[in-house]
């Protein structure tokens, strides 16, 4: 099976009770439990995981590198300010999805610039935790892709 890397930052262990008038009432269990279905139906192996300190999240971005196909990202807080979690992401060389529940360009003027979009294949933005599902079968079609081309 492929392996697919879910990467979550900083607060999001705080999903479901956490402005839920912004992010929703499914907890980080639920997103994973989402998870977990979506790449079983892919075929598709995952690695969840969530951290609120940035260089352990840069050491897990590291460490998928030949041993992950790829990397699903929800950078939460780092998305604006980690120049580290964008150059993990570039140095890796795996093709990146970021997540974000909320539409984060109709959110403060702060949130709206995503530093790791520069590593990003593909941004998903504004769907909720339902996003996560889709950047999954996104992702899928992309390790497919590579393989065909080799």
């Amino acid at each position: 099976m492929q392996l697919v890397a879910v990467l979550n930052g900083p607060n999001l262990n705080m999903l479901g009770t956490r402005e839920p008038e912004k992010y929703g009432t499914a907890t980080l269990d639920d997103v994973e439990a989402l998870c977990a279905e979506a790449a079983e139906e892919l075929g598709l192996a995952i690695d969840f995981r969530q951290t609120n300190s940035e260089g352990e999240l840069v050491t897990w971005i590291q460490e998928c590198r030949g041993h992950a196909q790829g990397i699903v990202i929800n950078p939460a807080g780092y998305t604006t300010t980690s120049v580290a979690v964008l150059d993990a992401l570039l140095a890796v060389g795996l093709p990146v999805i970021e997540v974000h529940i909320t539409n984060i360009h109709r959110r403060e003027e702060f949130r709206q610039h995503s530093l790791v979009s520069k590593a990003a294949t593909g941004v998903i933005a504004g769907l909720g935790v339902a996003g996560y599902a889709l950047a999954l079968q996104a992702m899928a079609g992309l390790i497919a892709d590579g393989e065909d081309e080799e």
